[in-house]
């Protein structure tokens, strides 16, 4: 088994930018790459919602990998996500993510089957003893359907090859559960995603966040993040202003279970990063929302740089 790592700072969950056929679109992998490890985000994780990887095909998945792993070219750590409901593409995208040079796995439970929080410790184990890189937890019940309840967590936390979790259940109470259960096990690895709660988490002793839109305006997020670690709380404050305002600006445009993913894949089309395509069956906004949305995202856009200007 692998010796712990540790992961901190600003995570972006990376988009998966698609061409009209939605296939990869490789030109803008590197583009968005770029942007983000130029801002000094401290890792990427693919793969995972953000990412779109339920919808997308397997081959595409590797060919993420595999492309992404490149470019980045041990820059910065790279994360991979290889949730399924198939234990055996699970295993196949975490053995393309070991051959292409990946540091680190990142699984929620399978999405599909009803289970017990005795069947996923087991099953989490199981994956963790198949697995030649580390593995971090992904609690997302939003999505997943199941929660990985905290004793569940600490059981797991024991495993050699199980170095942390990513929350995202956007719970201010299963946050401070996770910062008092591991309290005293600092080696185990807490990350928030839900960027509206980063500052909270930090607080609360999480090592980073996995905040999505460090895609379009990456600065902001390390920003709060570095200002924290250096002792700046009411400037880190500041900063996490600024990004509850692009969350509720940007991400609640239209009243929609994927309003978020239109709005983060509209910024990058906007930020000509990529072409802001949405793997099916999500869709992008239709003309008149993307109309209304380009004078929001101008007046954030114009805020931001007033801000870092500062």
């Amino acid at each position: 088994m692998n010796q712990k790592l540790t992961f901190t700072g600003i995570i972006p969950p990376l988009v998966t930018p698609l061409l009209p056929d939605f296939t990869l679109d490789s030109f803008s992998l590197e583009k968005i790459l770029n942007h983000v490890i130029d801002a000094g985000v401290h890792g990427v994780f693919i793969l995972g919602t953000t990412g779109e990887s339920p919808s997308l095909q397997q081959k595409i998945k590797i060919q993420m990998i595999r492309e992404t792993c490149k470019l980045v070219n041990h820059r910065i750590p790279v994360l991979v996500g290889i949730t399924d409901c198939s234990m055996g593409n699970s295993l196949e995208l975490a053995e393309m993510a070991k051959n292409y040079g990946a540091d680190a796995l990142v699984a929620a439970p399978p999405f599909y089957m009803n289970i017990s929080q005795e069947d996923l410790e087991k099953y989490y184990r199981d994956l963790a003893n198949r697995t030649e890189l580390p593995l971090l937890l992904y609690n997302i019940p939003s999505h997943s359907k199941t929660n990985l309840n905290i004793e569940t967590v600490i059981r797991l936390s024991t495993h050699p090859n199980i170095l942390g979790i990513k929350d995202s259940t956007d719970s201010k109470e299963y946050l401070t559960q996770l910062s008092e259960a591991f309290r005293t096990d600092p080696d185990f690895i807490l990350l928030m995603g839900p960027e509206e709660r980063l500052l909270d988490a930090l607080q609360y002793g999480f090592s980073g966040g996995v905040s999505g839109g460090a895609n379009a305006f990456p600065e902001v997020y390390v920003k709060c993040y570095e200002s924290f670690i250096q002792g700046k709380v009411e400037e880190a404050q500041e900063y996490q202003n600024l990004i509850w305002e692009i969350s509720q600006e940007l991400y609640h445009h239209v009243s929609h279970p994927s309003s978020y993913l239109k709005g983060l894949k509209e910024c990058m089309k906007l930020s000509h990063l990529s072409g802001g395509i949405l793997s099916p069956p999500q869709r992008s906004f239709t003309e008149e929302e993307r109309q209304t949305f380009h004078k929001k995202f101008e007046r954030i856009k114009s805020k931001i740089h007033k801000f870092l200007e500062e």
